[in-house]
């Protein structure tokens, strides 16, 4: 993209959290109510460490298809692990190679402390890309 644009730039700063051990029912009551399809897992909502991510997918691959039960499910047992997260400094081409590489459409923003601080979606990157293209153009011209 080339340019210097950072995660935190663009990143959805309110991210919808579970903590560890509650019920799969729980979070996806969560994901309905705040109308996203996906909530982190963090070790407490005191201090937001981030530990995993469940997405809609994985409800309907992990838990519908195979008939588990979501009221008996814990949020551990069904998030996708280890969680790729991203620094707030990251570049948004940084960002998007990591989403590509890992075939993943959301990424977790952490502090230095592994605190959740924020969520970066292709979404989010898509939406701004005129802008990058933009400044790509405005270089070309200049350079």
């Amino acid at each position: 993209m080339g340019s210097e644009l950072k995660v935190g730039d663009i990143m959805t700063k309110t991210v919808v959290v579970v903590p560890l051990g509650e019920d799969l029912f729980e979070a996806a009551k969560l994901m309905k109510k705040h109308e996203v399809g996906s909530v982190i897992v963090v070790d407490s909502l005191e201090t937001k460490r981030a530990k995993g991510i469940i997405t809609e997918r994985d409800i309907v691959y992990k838990i519908i298809v195979k008939r588990v039960d979501p009221y008996k499910t814990k949020v551990d047992d069904v998030m996708s692990k280890p969680l790729r997260v991203v620094k707030p400094d990251t570049t948004l081409e940084d960002a998007a190679m990591a989403m590509k590489e890992n075939r993943i459409k959301r990424l977790p923003v952490v502090n230095d402390n592994n605190e959740l601080i924020g969520v970066i979606s292709e979404g989010d990157i898509m939406k701004i890309f005129p802008v990058v293209i933009d400044l790509i153009e405005e270089r070309a011209t200049l350079g």
